[in-house]
């Protein structure tokens, strides 16, 4: 994958090369190909969510993929499909100082793109649904921030947000966009050209550009810094696990948007749905784990189905 912007950070001492086409977040390339909108489908989302009373909605990075987020399982586009590359494991991280070092360069060089992505028309539907009373509770398992970019309130991030920063000794907590500061004023010549984008904030360095960057430690103690997020191998909260539990059990049907619902953490609450016979809806490009535990499934990018939905 070539890349060819050159973009500075503000000091002028950083570069860093993102290619055009994904430093303006193309909508379209991380988006799976999908059908045309079939309307009869788009009536009978319109019907469900009409007889929805107390509609709770769980969003995956299907949703944020028209933001210019990629994700991990998409057919041809997703991480899996375009490269070799595997997600940063909670045990590694923990365990490796190096790892640590790895990840945090990584990081640093997304983060300005990844902070400054907006939501897309689906985040701004299902805030207007919750403005005007339609949408009973939202459940995300991205880390990404647009929802609340959009004004969500009833939100919970089921596996954390990249925004927020703890340590993993005192458990002190920092927004990430101070840590960024913390980075650039400790690799003040450091350059790095990224080949690559992966979801959440992550782009591809080579182990040579990484072996120089400088990882700052907590303020407060010293211990080491890691975003307020569930890697791959860590569990979520019980506690989290069991107010979202309930949400599901006090809605009367319930939404998926942008899911295949591989991941168990959010699995979990379909079978809690089932269990509680509640009318199930899929929303997402491709197959999912529950396809056949849902009354409806629709193959269609989130941000041009749900604006089209009447809350009323």
């Amino acid at each position: 994958m070539n890349l060819g912007l050159t973009l500075k950070a503000p000091k002028g001492l950083l570069m860093v090369n993102i290619s055009r086409q994904y430093s303006r977040g193309s909508i379209g390339f991380f988006v799976p190909s999908s059908p045309p909108l079939d309307p009869e489908k788009v009536k009978e989302l319109q019907r469900f969510v009409t007889l929805s009373k107390r509609l709770l909605v769980m969003t995956g990075a299907g949703i944020s993929t028209e933001s210019g987020i990629p994700d991990y399982r998409s057919e041809k586009v997703g991480l899996y499909a375009r490269t070799k590359q595997k997600p940063i494991q909670h045990g590694d991280f923990l365990r490796s100082a190096p790892i640590r070092q790895r990840y945090w360069a990584r990081n640093f060089v997304g983060w300005p793109r990844f902070s400054s992505l907006q939501p897309n028309p689906a985040h701004w539907a299902l805030s207007n649904w919750e403005r005007l009373g339609k949408l009973y509770w939202l459940v995300t398992q991205n880390v990404d921030a647009l929802h609340t970019k959009a004004g969500s309130q009833r939100l919970t991030e089921l596996h954390g947000c990249m925004h927020r920063v703890l340590c993993l000794d005192c458990g002190a907590q920092i927004p990430r966009g101070v840590l960024q500061e913390r980075f650039e004023a400790l690799n003040p010549t450091w350059i790095a050209e990224a080949h690559g984008l992966a979801p959440d904030g992550d782009v591809f360095l080579t182990e040579e550009q990484v072996q120089s960057f400088q990882v700052p430690s907590c303020a407060r103690c010293g211990g080491p810094l890691k975003p307020d997020v569930v890697f791959f191998g860590d569990t979520v909260n019980p506690d989290r696990v069991d107010f979202v539990r309930r949400r599901v059990k006090e809605a009367d049907s319930l939404l998926v948007v942008g899911s295949s619902l591989q991941v168990y953490s959010g699995y979990r609450f379909i079978l809690t749905a089932r269990e509680k016979q509640l009318p199930i809806a899929i929303l997402n490009i491709g197959p999912t784990r529950s396809d056949d535990l849902a009354c409806l499934k629709l193959d269609s990018p989130c941000g041009e189905l749900l604006p089209l939905i009447d809350p009323h």
